[in-house]
């Protein structure tokens, strides 16, 4: 018995000395971390050389070679080094680490020699190479990691290229044109590496502002294409790098030669339209379009792109000024023979919607565009979401009918099924702009409240611009009147009511003649005398905005109508040229700054496509 309880306190002892021992060392490496971190180099050192006797894992290893080096005590570090060097199995990261040493020291010719020892100890894997390469690159040493690379290449057994690992690392380096041909090889390879591939290029290469860089990509693809005609996937990254630019032109041209010689079913061409459509180039988007349609009513597409083609050709036409009621009706034409050809059917149901508009508020047949909505809405088999947006569209007719408190009923009845989607924030917007016209200010600005965190930045918007109209326009120490006929006078010009709308105008204006309500009555009416085709009449009142308001809100918005104008329905591009300028040069912080420059530079006669 005695003897088991002198094992019993022999085993306590030894583990109370191993304790003490581990606290002790615990405490030493906490003593000397703290010490290096705060640049007690001296006094960390004297815990870095008794620690490392015991402890030699490389985070001592690393902090007691840094204080060392901290230290200036070359000798020693040097030592250290090569002690590791000589018990080490991978020697190639040790080299890089000596090398790193003497460059710190200011042996660049030692340096080099320990890099060229770590490239030609370099061992076979793909793994070895590509952290080798890492610690060159964190050293700048970028020919070294060039060279380990290509050394890796040769005594791999896996037929891995280092393609992408190479082309970073020219780009990097500023050799573009080695980064280039490197990533080709690499897509010929690896075509799914693509969208690795196009991140890597937009940030080296910035290529959608770096008209040189651009260029030299483009060029290298179609040698690329010529060379290897049967890979698509140069094509491939030629239409993107065409999208990037904005070049949608010549993004058909490869898109639309790409899918005949693949057999495809034009879901490259559909795409392609849309962001065309997107970005305004209504061309290409036709062009597009029309190469589905030319596919037959068999293919998957063509629907979709037949309707599509009409809302393109419709945008087109509305979006700037000098349209004449003929080609509206040449518009209206299109869409009533699209409707007999695909069938009334709910697939055709935005095709009522788009013809009800172009009645209703183009060509003024508000009944014709009422009975068509309501035939659209009961259409068997239609989507809730299309019925919604139809309702929406009722809705505005039957508003520009002036049966105001039936289109309210259609907004709310949209808003209630429809209560957190875009379409519901929509028919909120609607019914907030009816309390606004009808005089109800208080509750359309809470209303606009709610919509102005909208996920639509479309609503967002236009909730934002309603409820500062009414802010900036109605401050309590103003009386109510002004915007009340303002508002009044508003919906009276959407009817189509002008003679009443311009007389309330007026009468503000004579009535209050400093209102601020002075500058939106000019630019109201200017929209007006676009609207009826007046655009003199419309120069008249932009001008006024521009003269008498031009550091108000709404300097900038009638600068450019008067430049579309001047571009557009006058052919005066000269004048068309000054007033984009002026949007770029006196509001920077413009809404219209990206299309001033835009129209600028192709008036100036400069090459879009580059």
């Amino acid at each position: 018995m005695k003897g088991y309880l002198n094992i019993i306190v022999l085993i306590l002892s030894l583990s109370s000395a191993q304790s003490t021992e581990l606290f002790a060392q615990s405490t030493d490496e906490q003593l000397a971390e703290y010490y290096y971190e705060n640049g007690q180099f001296e006094q960390a050192l004297l815990y870095y050389e008794k620690i490392y006797k015991t402890n030699r894992t490389n985070r001592v290893y690393e902090k007691y070679l840094g204080t060392l080096v901290a230290l200036g005590n070359f000798d020693d570090s040097e030592k250290l080094v090569k002690k590791k060097l000589k018990s080490s199995n991978a020697t190639s990261p040790v080299y890089i680490e000596l090398g790193n040493l003497y460059k710190k020291f200011g042996m660049e010719e030692e340096a080099q020699e320990a890099f060229q020892d770590a490239l030609k100890d370099l061992e076979p894997g793909r793994s070895n190479a590509i952290r080798l390469g890492n610690d060159f690159i964190k050293l700048n040493e970028h020919e070294f990691a060039l060279k380990t690379y290509r050394k890796a290449e040769k005594i791999g057994n896996d037929g891995y290229g280092f393609h992408y690992e190479i082309a970073n690392l020219q780009g990097i380096m500023g050799e573009y044109e080695g980064m280039i041909e490197s990533f080709m090889d690499l897509l010929i390879q690896s075509p799914n590496y693509i969208q690795t591939v196009q991140n890597s290029i937009n940030r080296n290469l910035n290529i959608i502002s770096n008209e040189d860089h651009a260029d030299l990509l483009k060029n290298r693809l179609l040698r690329r294409i010529q060379k290897y005609p049967n890979e698509t996937i140069y094509s491939e990254l030629l239409i993107w790098l065409f999208e990037q630019r904005k070049d949608f032109a010549s993004a058909f041209v490869q898109a639309n030669a790409l899918d005949k010689r693949n057999g495809e079913n034009g879901f490259r061409l559909m795409d392609l339209a849309n962001l065309s459509s997107n970005n305004e180039d209504y061309e290409t988007a036709r062009r597009c379009f029309e190469a589905v349609v030319l596919k037959g009513p068999k293919n998957d597409y063509y629907l979709s792109a037949r309707m599509s083609f009409l809302q393109s050709k419709q945008q087109e036409l509305i979006s700037k000024p000098g349209f004449t009621r003929e080609e509206v009706q040449s518009l209206e034409k299109d869409y009533s023979d699209a409707i007999d050809e695909l069938g009334r059917v709910w697939q055709t149901a935005i095709l009522f919607k788009e013809l009800a508009h172009i009645k209703a508020f183009y060509l003024q047949k508000t009944e014709e565009s009422i009975d068509l909505l309501y035939e659209a809405i009961d259409l068997p088999g239609i989507y809730p979401q299309v019925q919604a947006v139809i309702k929406l569209e009722l809705g505005n007719t039957l508003m520009l009918k002036g049966e105001i408190w039936d289109a309210s009923l259609l907004y709310s009845q949209v808003e209630l099924d429809f209560k957190e989607d875009v379409l519901g924030h929509e028919a909120k917007f609607r019914n907030a702009k009816i309390s606004y016209y009808t005089g109800d200010f208080e509750w359309a600005q809470a209303q606009l409240d709610v919509l102005k965190a909208s996920t639509s930045k479309l609503i967002s918007n236009d909730a934002i611009d309603l409820s500062l109209l009414i802010t900036d326009n109605l401050a309590l120490d103003t009386i109510v009147t002004p915007m009340l006929m303002y508002a009044q006078a508003d919906l009276l010009a959407y009817q189509n009511h002008i003679d009443e709308a311009f007389t309330k105008l007026d009468s503000i204006v004579e009535t209050w003649p400093a209102h601020a309500l002075t500058d939106e009555i000019f630019m109201l009416k200017a929209e007006v005398y676009e609207k009826q085709g007046k655009y003199e009449e419309a120069v008249v009142e932009l001008q006024k905005v521009i003269d008498f308001h031009f550091m108000d809100i709404l300097a900038d918005d009638a600068i450019f109508k008067l430049a579309q104008f001047n571009e557009f329905v006058f052919d005066r591009k000269e004048e068309a040229m000054q007033l984009y300028e002026r949007i770029l040069t006196e509001y920077p912080g413009s809404l219209y700054v990206v299309e001033a420059r835009k129209r600028f530079r192709e008036l100036r006669g400069d090459n879009l496509d580059q």
